[in-house]
This record gives structure tokens, C-alpha cells and sequence, in this order.
């Protein structure tokens, strides 16, 4: 039994025994002596007086341990002392009882009205009761003792009834106070839809003022968008067996203001007096709405730009794929890579490089229908979904957005109050020529963009077969190049340049060469795109580096002496920060003086980071190594390269010099660079150079060096020793022609 039901015991004790000593007072003398009959009466009037008192102090919350275990013993002692008095004065038993009820009523009507103004009531009729006792204890005689039965018996009613409603107020203000106390909105309806009970929180839930604004009213007439039939068919759940309570719903709520609530509605069968009701919990999920948003635009949306991340694209791909199957119509996807966006990160940091990304995002975005879909895919890599596309017509859309993406991104970018240029290489793959699936187009456009790549900045192309082998050859050397180093696979042959006009050896071009273990002999273009791709090219530049010049140095001890020795460098390598110390290391390791080594650099080197190749290669000249333009004439600005890096060195392109002989066009060109070179302090070097009249030629030109067959194939390093000596014996290079 809880602590507050307690009183109500107590009292109905009280009142009980008060009313059987009434009863035995009058009649007991027929069946009882009054040896027995007063004491009883005494008893039971000590039990009324300690069940009133302990009543009322146990409902005001001061009825402490120790007096309870005192109520036996006074109760004992009171019933003692009465029943020697009335056995002594019998005619004091009716008023004494009757004064002691009186003033323990006074005394609990008095309690009750200082502390619980809620029974005030109750209070006003014990002490009316208590005061009749008083009054009756003086004047009650035989004559009046009908009228004070009357009379007692009315106000002992009214008390009662007044018993009751404190106790039954007390049970529902605790469950008032109770359910307002939830941190969730409860009510109760019926099977109609009327609601019952309802609490505090449920009411300013719904946007009402007080729960009574909610009880008897209609649970359609809460909620605007809520119809009966929606409200019956919601409590037929609970008239459905096997059902698994509680029944939980989400949903969001429309109230009378106009206002939007998400809640979860915790749905219980509830039973009172043989009807069915139905108790619900509504839990206002707002904070947890957002934050599920949250999660599911951090699921989806890329940070930085504000459009489809990898997995939302994904996603999305699958359902217009499975659209154009269900349509017969087509798709295509657009996979774009920014050219040189490394050099803006590595320039100004990663903050101007998310700026970068969310303008480039932005002039994606105005180049694309309102129903082509924009993904961030990752790092520098963007992907267009072009759905919903008439048969027959993807590649030729796919195509012109491409052209009008490259064109967007030609116009410079303003940050960091620079102008930044960048472009844009994008690989194509239509559904369905060159794929069924998401995966497979992602795949193949992104293959595709890596030819772009390969063939220049700026450009596009679409998937084909052929992609796809070479893709397939490049997973596989990518695995085979892990750990070649390690087991020794790599070497370097040599292939001489010798001076064109005494044709004595001055320079070595060293050539890295793989003999794979899994694969055989593998040919420079199949493994080098692979090593630069995946920027293992660093760690093989640096080892053919340092096999480089140690072979130099071995040489300089022998009978070669000093020699020059020139090496390849991508731009992988100039981007690492290490490079410059990795160059000094290496010489100084092998004794060689800095002059001895030239480093080769192609234009698309610089192309690729201007900015930053020119910062190292003035750290490099200060050290006092030689650089060297390879394939001069076969890029894209030349010229302007020659004015913007201090280079020691032009080697002519084999595709110039193949044709001097039989061509006055190439003729013209070759004697044109080699002018352009003496003009600008170069020293010009003459590669493919496989006849003795292309020889000849070049020298009387006035090419200093020259590279090729003609003088010798790549050979591996005892071998150029042996050539080195026959060169000692060999005519002068203007009888090369004999």
C-alpha cells in the first residue's frame, strides 16, 4: 500500500471503533455485564482516538516512527484509566466519550484547515462534529439521547463522506501531478475518440493552454489535418490480436497555428471498468529530427561544396540506371578531374583550395540542366549524371556538355586575391554502350578521363574497349611495380652522346629498364604512366638517382674519367620537398661535382606546376646542376618556356630530325631551333639521330651534340666502356658519312 492510502486506513479504523462503542453503549447491557461492557467501550473509544490522531498526522506528513511505536502503549494506558473512571462513575462514560471524541475532532478539523486549504471542508465538519460532542458532553441527558444520535449521526456521515473525498482527491491530484510530470505528452481516449485524461506536456504539445482545454473534446478536433475515420481506424489496432504493444508511430503533426511537430506516438491498449481505452505517449522527436537531417545531409551532401557527395551520387546513379532500363531511354555520366588543383592547394593552403572547389562546383552547376544531377566524388573530382536521355542521343549530349563544362572552366578563378587557372579533363561512359550498372560506368569514366588526361589538359574523351584493357594492364604492373625495387628488377643502360664535331663521348642519357619477375621485360611507356598514377615514380626516380651517379662515380675512377650523365625527372619528384637535398646527397655520396649531372625535364612538367618547378629548378642551378628541355618543339608554348626557365640544354625531338634529310620543311625547322638555341647561350642536343647524313647534317648546322642509333643504342654500363675505347679509333665525325 502506498504512503498516502495510509490515512484513510487509520481514519476508517478510527470511525469504526467509535461506532461500534456507540453500538455496545446502547445495547450491550442485553448480552454483557458492565464489568465487560465498559471496558470494551473504553477500548474502542482509545482505538477511535488513536486511529483520528494517527490518521490526520500520517495524511500531514508528521507521523514519525517513534510516536507509532507509542500508539499501542498510550492507547493501552487511556483505555485503563477510562475503563477504572467509568467503572467508578458509570454515569461519565456517555459524556466523558463523548467530550474526548469531541475535543480529538476539534483538534484534527483544526490541523486539517491550517495545513491543506484544499480541506478546508473536511476540517469545518470535524470541528462542527467535535464541537456537537462538546456541547452534547454537557448537556446530553437521557431525554436528548435520540436527538444526539441524530445529530451525531448526521455530522459523522458528513465527515465520512468528507474522508472520502480527501482520500480520493489525494489519489488524483498524485496522478495529476504524476502524468504532468512526464517529460512526454500523455492522454487517454476512448474507442469514440474523446480524450479522457490528458497532462500539462500534452497540452502545450498540441498548443493548447491547460489539459482541460483537451478532456471531452474530439481528438479531430485537436489536430486540423486528423479526420474520425483516421482516429477509429488508428484504435482498431488495439482491437487486433497478436499485435505487439506498444505501438509506435512517427509522423508530423500539423497544429492549430499552422506550426509542424514531429512526434513518436507510443500507443498502449488500456482497460477501466470493463472498456477499452487507448493510452498514448506522444515524444516531441524535434531535436531529434534535426539532428537526423543532420546525419542524413552529412550522409549525403558534400561539406565543402553543398552538392551529392560519392555515396548520395551512387545512390542516384542506381535509380536513374534503373529508370532508363524501365524507360528504354539512356544516361550518361561525366567524370571530371581538375587539372592542377594540387598546385593551389600546395601554394595557398587547403582553405583557398575548398574555395576553389566550391566555385568550380558553382560554374558546374550553371553549365547543367535543372535535371542533371552534380556530385562532389572526391578530392578534385566532380561527376555530371545526364539522365533520362532519348535513345541514340547520350553521346552526342554527353558530348556537349563536356565541351561546355572545359569552356566554363577556361576562364580564370579569383583567390586568395589571385586569378588562378585551372581546367578541366573529363572521361565519359553512356548507358548502356559502355556499361549496365553504376559501378561499371563510374569505373569506365573515370578510365576515360585518364586518357583525357593523358592527351593534354582540357580535353575529353569517351570510353572504349581499348580504355578498358589498358586499365586492366595498368592494375596489373601497378601490383607487379610493389616491391620490384626490393628484389632488385630494376637496372639502368646507358645511351651515349657524344660531341658532334670531334665525337668524342661527353654525356650519357641513363634509361631505366624492368625485368618483372611476374611479367618479363616491360617497356618504359607501360610502367611509367603506372608509377606516375599511383606516385611510386618518386620512389624510382630516386633510386635511379642514385644508381645513376654511383655508376658515375665508378666510371670517373676508371677510364671514362668525368662525364656528364643525364637523368629523367617527372613532376612527382620536383613536388617533393626532399628532392633538392635527395640530388646533393647523391653527389656528394659519389664524389661528383655538380656539372656531372643534368636533369631532363619534359614541357608537360612544366605545364603541369610552373609556379613550383621554377622554385626548385633555381635551387638547382644554385647547386650548380644542369637542366635539360627534353622533346623541345613538341608541346604547347615552347617559346615561352625558354624566356620563363633559366634551362642549360635543348634536345631536338627524334620527330624533327627523322625527316632533315628528305624533307626542306623539317630541314628549315631543325636549323630554325638550332639558331634559337645559339641565340639564347642553349647547348642543343640532337636526339634519334640514325644516319650518318642526319649527322652530318646536324653538325654543319651547328648542333653541338648528338644522340641515336647512329652513335649508339642503349647499352648496359660495362658495355659504353667498350664503345668509349672504340671511339678512340673511330675518324672524325665529318667522315661519319663514308
Amino acid at each position: 500500500m502506498q504512503r498516502k492510502e495510509k490515512h484513510a486506513l487509520f481514519w476508517g479504523l478510527g470511525q469504526l471503533s467509535v461506532m461500534s462503542g456507540i453500538v455496545i453503549w446502547f445495547i450491550g447491557d442485553r448480552i454483557l455485564s458492565e464489568a465487560v461492557r465498559i471496558p470494551l467501550c473504553a477500548t474502542l473509544l482509545s482505538a477511535g482516538m488513536i486511529g483520528y490522531w494517527s490518521g490526520t498526522k500520517f495524511f500531514l506528513g508528521e507521523l514519525h516512527r517513534y510516536q507509532i511505536r507509542l500508539i499501542l502503549p498510550a492507547g493501552l494506558l487511556i483505555s485503563i484509566i477510562s475503563s477504572v473512571v467509568w467503572v467508578e462513575y458509570p454515569d461519565l462514560l456517555a459524556p466523558g466519550s463523548a467530550l474526548i471524541l469531541g475535543l480529538m475532532m476539534l483538534w484534527c478539523g483544526q490541523r486539517l484547515i491550517n495545513n491543506k486549504n484544499r480541506y478546508r471542508l473536511l476540517g469545518i465538519t470535524l470541528i462542527l462534529r467535535g464541537g456537537f460532542n462538546v456541547l452534547t458532553s454537557v448537556t446530553l441527558g437521557p431525554e436528548l439521547y435520540l436527538i444526539w444520535f441524530i445529530g451525531t449521526t448526521i455530522l459523522k456521515t458528513l465527515s465520512m463522506l468528507g474522508l472520502i473525498y480527501a482520500v480520493q482527491d489525494e489519489i488524483q491530484q498524485r496522478y495529476a501531478r504524476t502524468i504532468d510530470s512526464l517529460s512526454n505528452g500523455f492522454l487517454i481516449r476512448d474507442r469514440r475518440g474523446y480524450v479522457m485524461v490528458a497532462n500539462e506536456r500534452c497540452a502545450r504539445l498540441l498548443g493548447f493552454n491547460a489539459p482541460a482545454d483537451l478532456i471531452g473534446r474530439h481528438v479531430s478536433e485537436l489536430l486540423p489535418g486528423l479526420t474520425r475515420q483516421m482516429a477509429d481506424q488508428y484504435f482498431s489496432h488495439f482491437l487486433t490480436e497478436g499485435v505487439q504493444f506498444p505501438i509506435v508511430d512517427t509522423t508530423i503533426l500539423t497544429l492549430h497555428n499552422g506550426n509542424k511537430l514531429p512526434v513518436e506516438m507510443l500507443g498502449s491498449p488500456y482497460e477501466a471498468r470493463g472498456r477499452l481505452y487507448c493510452l498514448v505517449q506522444l515524444l516531441d522527436i524535434s531535436e531529434r529530427k534535426k539532428k537526423d537531417d543532420q546525419l542524413y545531409q552529412a550522409a549525403r551532401i558534400d561539406p565543402v561544396t553543398g552538392y551529392f557527395n560519392r555515396h548520395a551520387l551512387s545512390k542516384r546513379l542506381e535509380e536513374e540506371v534503373a529508370k532508363a532500363a524501365s524507360s528504354v531511354c539512356e544516361c550518361a555520366v561525366l567524370f571530371i578531374d581538375l587539372d592542377k588543383f594540387k598546385r593551389v592547394n600546395d601554394s595557398f593552403g587547403h582553405a583557398a583550395g575548398d574555395e576553389l572547389l566550391r566555385q568550380c562546383a558553382r560554374r558546374l552547376h550553371g553549365v547543367l540542366r535543372p535535371q542533371d544531377v552534380l556530385a562532389r566524388f572526391g578530392g578534385d573530382e566532380f561527376i555530371v549524371i545526364l539522365p533520362g536521355l532519348p535513345i541514340g542521343t547520350s553521346e552526342q549530349t554527353a558530348s556537349d556538355c563536356a565541351t561546355g563544362i572545359i569552356a566554363t572552366m577556361a576562364d580564370s578563378f579569383s583567390l586568395s586575391h589571385h586569378a588562378i587557372g585551372v581546367s578541366a579533363s573529363v572521361g565519359i561512359a553512356c548507358y548502356p554502350s559502355h556499361g549496365s550498372d553504376s559501378d561499371t560506368l563510374i569505373r569506365n569514366a573515370d578510365i576515360a578521363m585518364y586518357e583525357a588526361k593523358k592527351a593534354g589538359r582540357g580535353e575529353m574523351r569517351f570510353f572504349n574497349d581499348a580504355m578498358n584493357a589498358a586499365a586492366k594492364d595498368a592494375l596489373v604492373i601497378d601490383g607487379a611495380l610493389r616491391g620490384a625495387i626490393e628484389a632488385g628488377e630494376f637496372h639502368l643502360v646507358y645511351q651515349a652522346i657524344t660531341d658532334a664535331h670531334t665525337g668524342k663521348l661527353t654525356k650519357v642519357e641513363a634509361l631505366l629498364r624492368w625485368n618483372s619477375a611476374l611479367l618479363g621485360a616491360v617497356q618504359p611507356d607501360r610502367f611509367i604512366p603506372v608509377a606516375e598514377d599511383s606516385g611510386m615514380i618518386v620512389e624510382l626516380g630516386t633510386w635511379v638517382l642514385n644508381e645513376a651517379c654511383r655508376q658515375v662515380g665508378q666510371w670517373k675512377a676508371g677510364a671514362l674519367g668525368e662525364i656528364t650523365i643525364s637523368i629523367n625527372v617527372s613532376a612527382w619528384q620536383l613536388a617533393d620537398p626532399r628532392f633538392v637535398e635527395l640530388v646533393r646527397q647523391a653527389l656528394a655520396a659519389n664524389g661528383l661535382a655538380p656539372r656531372q649531372l643534368e636533369l631532363e625535364l619534359t614541357e608537360r612538367v612544366l605545364i603541369d606546376d610552373g609556379g613550383q618547378v621554377q622554385a626548385v629548378l633555381a635551387q638547382l642551378r644554385a647547386l650548380g646542376v644542369s637542366i635539360s628541355l627534353d622533346d623541345f618543339g613538341t608541346g604547347y608554348s615552347s617559346l615561352s618556356y625558354l624566356t620563363q626557365f633559366h634551362l642549360n640544354t635543348l634536345k631536338i625531338d627524334r620527330a624533327f630530325v627523322m625527316d632533315i634529310e628528305h624533307s626542306e620543311r623539317s630541314n628549315n625547322l631543325v636549323h630554325a631551333i638550332i639558331a634559337m638555341g645559339h641565340s639564347l647561350g642553349l647547348q642543343l642536343v640532337a636526339e634519334g639521330v640514325e644516319t650518318a647524313g642526319q649527322a652530318a647534317i646536324l653538325e654543319k648546322m651547328g648542333c653541338h651534340y648528338l644522340q641515336g642509333y647512329h652513335i649508339s643504342r642503349p647499352i648496359p654500363a660495362e658495355e659504353l666502356l667498350v664503345f668509349a675505347d672504340g671511339l678512340l679509333d673511330r675518324p672524325h665525325v665529318d667522315n661519319f658519312a663514308i
